[in-house]
């Protein structure tokens, strides 16, 4: 109620950039990479009570880190490179292939549906539960951070195909 009430007293407009911009351009940073990510690992309930990194053995952490980070990459970009082979869509100018990969893996962040289904399928497994929570927002982070690495890459041009003229 504070934050709404003090956002209310803000000016909106000013001369040259305006104070309510200005605030939301400082804060910004702080609200993505900590507030953020915050407010989404204490509303999914992670404990990390009794965890160890024995866990990252278990089948069914290997199974869930395989299939958010590794299935889901995968499965994206070899989509869209089928669709583009195929000629059912066509790459974005200027876009290489390695930032196309990068967006596919970002599609493993995404831990709300991931945890709804892990919750549903150990329903009475509170161990498990805790498991499941932990490395699904293992895998997302290790998707988020991947793709982040890939899309800073700059895009180079790529080489022309035998066969076809440069555009």
């Amino acid at each position: 109620m504070a934050g709404v009430a003090l956002a209310l007293t803000i000016p909106a407009s000013g001369a040259g950039q305006s104070p309510l911009l200005r605030l939301e351009h400082a804060i910004q940073p702080w609200v993505s990479f900590v507030i953020l990510p915050v407010f989404a690992f204490a509303n999914a309930g992670v404990s990390l009570a009794g965890m160890a990194w024995v866990v990252l053995k278990e089948p069914v952490t290997i199974g869930i880190v395989t299939g958010l980070f590794l299935g889901k990459q995968i499965g994206v970009f070899a989509a869209t490179w089928m669709a583009i082979r195929l000629g059912l869509a066509e790459r974005p100018d200027g876009a290489a292939w390695h930032q196309i990969y990068g967006v596919a893996v970002l599609c493993g962040i995404g831990f709300t549906m991931s945890l709804f289904i892990g919750l549903l399928a150990f329903p009475s497994a509170g161990t498990l539960q805790n498991e499941v929570k932990v490395v699904v927002m293992l895998g997302s982070l290790m998707s988020g951070l991947l793709g982040m690495a890939l899309l800073s890459l700059p895009a180079r041009r790529d080489p022309p195909q035998l066969g076809h003229s440069p555009a």
